[in-house]
């Protein structure tokens, strides 16, 4: 009996989630930024989506957004600071801009625990990364600080390391924060840099390709800090993945 109730836990679980799926595209919902309804379980209208503050025009490894004008040679796009001083990731896949309607649900959902942003955000994400199963062998999230996720109540990087991670069936890698660096709020691009020197290690070799995951880069040292710890454990190449990224003259 027991060992039946092991094999049918995830039956039942698979089929309320299947049930629950079909639920949310049959009934109607409300555009999470306009209120209007819409349907097919999208918790955005049209026109809204259309609106988002989309990252197209970026540097290809920092996301640095650039100027619409140089769209056209996007796939070898390098922004000044990255031709000066390539990073220690390979690319780097940020598709909104953290600006207007981004910055109170990306807000929402990291110091809310706003459950209802927090799935807006990842669906956004799944639909602007469709490709993205294959940047990559696994997910590494930035590891949280502990004090600051029993304060907020969850480590909001680790959620959405899982999620995207179950929606492109890829294993998670957890990487080791070897000490507790100050926050990152009000210090400028240089006393980023050295806030997070050295400061993750990832402790089994890593697969060739890997990506690593933060909600929002703002000057990128964070992510960079970890692409240095991931190539030091064997990757050769390194995605950054993050919801947002903050332009350079709001830093």
């Amino acid at each position: 009996m027991w060992r039946d109730s092991k094999i049918l836990q995830p039956l039942a679980r698979e089929l309320l989630a299947w049930i629950n799926a079909r639920l949310k595209r049959a009934l109607p919902g409300y555009c999470a930024f306009c209120r209007v309804a819409v349907a097919d379980g999208l918790p955005w209208c049209v026109d809204c989506y259309v609106e988002m503050p989309w990252n197209h025009s970026a540097c290809r490894l920092c996301a640095e957004p650039l100027p619409a004008a140089t769209l056209g040679s996007l796939a070898s796009l390098r922004c000044g600071r990255c031709l000066r001083r390539p990073p220690a990731q390979s690319a780097a896949r940020v598709p909104l801009r953290y600006e207007g309607r981004m910055i109170r649900l990306i807000q929402r959902y990291k110091f809310s625990a706003d459950a209802r942003a927090g799935e807006v955000l990842i669906q956004l994400m799944l639909a602007s990364l469709a490709q993205g199963a294959g940047l990559g062998d696994a997910l590494i999230g930035v590891p949280g600080h502990q004090e600051r996720t029993r304060e907020q109540g969850f480590d909001h990087t680790a959620w959405l390391t899982r999620r995207l991670a179950a929606n492109w069936k890829l294993p998670v890698i957890s990487a080791e924060r070897l000490r507790e660096t100050p926050s990152q709020r009000g210090l400028d691009r240089i006393s980023r840099r050295r806030n997070v020197r050295r400061a993750f290690l990832l402790a089994e070799p890593l697969p060739a390709t890997v990506m690593i995951v933060d909600d929002v880069m703002t000057t990128g040292a964070t992510l960079e800090s970890l692409a240095i710890a991931c190539r030091k454990a064997g990757a050769e190449h390194v995605t950054a993945v993050a919801f947002a990224r903050t332009p350079s003259t709001r830093i």
